[in-house]
């Protein structure tokens, strides 16, 4: 498979993906948003991981992977950190006063 064609094939699956996503966000009461997130969290774990990997090999060959992998590492991280924040905060609302 030629490279131009394979990227025409890798760009309409994510644009598909895209909407895929929308769709299925969209439909999502606004009491589940919570629990939803706090799974995408443990996927950001992951990705966590991969982009410490991903930083650590670069130093071997191409420097732009190395950048690129921090900047993986440091977006994941905001978003694993604003995800336990967000769910703490809902569930202190369910949380007897006084």
């Amino acid at each position: 498979m030629d490279p131009l064609s394979l990227f025409i094939l890798l760009f309409t699956i994510f644009v598909l993906a895209i909407f895929v996503g929308f769709e299925i966000i969209t439909k999502v009461p606004p009491t589940l948003h919570t629990p939803l997130m706090s799974g995408a969290n443990a996927i950001s774990g992951i990705t966590i991981i991969g982009a410490i990997l991903s930083a650590g090999h670069g130093a071997e060959g191409n420097p732009l992977t190395t950048y690129l992998g921090f900047a993986a590492v440091v977006f994941a991280t905001l978003n694993v950190v604003g995800g336990f924040m967000v769910t703490n905060r809902m569930l202190s609302m369910f949380k007897k006063k006084g």
